[in-house]
């Protein structure tokens, strides 16, 4: 891991000022960009903050709100957390920044019960860890086969509970995520009333083949979240999230065979998306990410095609492998 982090430091460090110094003489902007979120209206910076496993590996909680703090500062306006990143640590340490920064901050958490009398109790937990008495989003947290679709949707469980909670004003917006089943995610579009979803959109084209939880281990596959499951977001406008935009690492690197990451934030951008969700484990990260967001342009889609086509070939078989049964808590 560090040296995956190592990596990206390297990569960014070389690029970093000259975006950002001719992107500011050339706009005289030093804000990050805002897109509307779907059907919600409502307008959130284009890069939010992951405070998922990225977010713990500041292993302390002053120096996760030091980081958060910056983040804020330098102009993200949407915070991502779960209660399952760490099973209320990531929820407890935003709730210190959000304490005395709730205003104009969007924030989102997510819940990975599957039936409605957890859901009901972690909620109530999270919302206490939180300090505030209104999220403005909540999410089925990592949606993965259909028999997991079927819990989430079955009579009073996970659903039910969150279409309560957004008609009582505990939540402004419900949404689900998956990095696991384009298929799956898609499924639970079309069937339900949410406002919001995330699923992984990366340039290599990461997602399961055959939406019955097994592989077909062919890299020259194709089926991902950006063929199968953003469409069907897309047709319902829905406010639509971006994760795994780096592969969690795996895709950084030197070589033909992987991407820099600015690169690859621009190309998640690029995708009809409102926001990008980015875990940035060091300040510096913070730093380069805010400076791409406020740099970004959209990338040529011949561009576009040929970037994607080169990170499937050569990453799409191991990112569906080590995502099939990943938890990032």
């Amino acid at each position: 891991m560090a040296d995956r982090l190592s990596r990206r430091t390297f990569l960014g460090e070389t690029a970093l000022a000259g975006v950002a110094a001719a992107f500011a003489a050339e706009t005289g902007s030093n804000a990050i960009p805002t897109r509307t979120l779907g059907k919600t209206g409502v307008k959130v910076t284009i890069l939010a903050m992951g405070c998922g496993s990225r977010l713990l590996m500041y292993e302390k909680e002053d120096a996760a709100v030091e980081a958060l703090n910056l983040a804020l500062d330098l102009g993200v306006g949407y915070l991502d957390t779960a209660y399952g990143y760490g099973n209320g640590k990531s929820e407890t340490w935003v709730g210190q920044v959000m304490k005395t920064r709730r205003k104009g901050v969007f924030l989102a958490t997510k819940i990975n019960a599957r039936t409605g009398d957890d859901t009901k109790r972690i909620l109530e937990g999270s919302m206490k860890r939180l300090q505030t008495d209104q999220v403005d989003l909540i999410h089925v947290h990592s949606l993965t086969s259909m028999e997991d679709l079927a819990k989430v949707e079955a009579k009073g469980s996970v659903l039910d509970v969150l279409y309560s909670l957004r008609d009582q004003k505990v939540t402004r917006f419900i949404g689900m995520t998956s990095h696991t089943d384009p298929t799956v995610l898609k499924t639970a579009i079309e069937r339900h009333d949410i406002n919001c979803v995330q699923m992984a959109l990366n340039a290599a084209l990461q997602g399961m083949a055959d939406g019955k939880g097994k592989m077909i281990l062919n890299p020259a596959m194709k089926t991902s979240f950006e063929q199968v499951a953003l469409p069907a977001a897309q047709k319902k406008n829905l406010g639509i999230l971006a994760m795994k935009v780096m592969g969690q690492e795996e895709l950084l690197g030197p070589g033909a065979a992987k991407g820099d990451p600015a690169k690859l934030l621009q190309y998640t951008l690029s995708l009809p998306v409102t926001a990008a969700v980015v875990g940035m484990p060091k300040p510096e990260f913070i730093r380069q990410n805010v400076a791409w967001a406020k740099a970004f342009k959209p990338m040529p889609k011949a561009e576009m095609k040929e970037f994607s086509r080169r990170m499937a070939d050569a990453n799409k078989m191991a990112l569906d492998l080590r995502f099939r049964n990943h938890i990032d808590a």
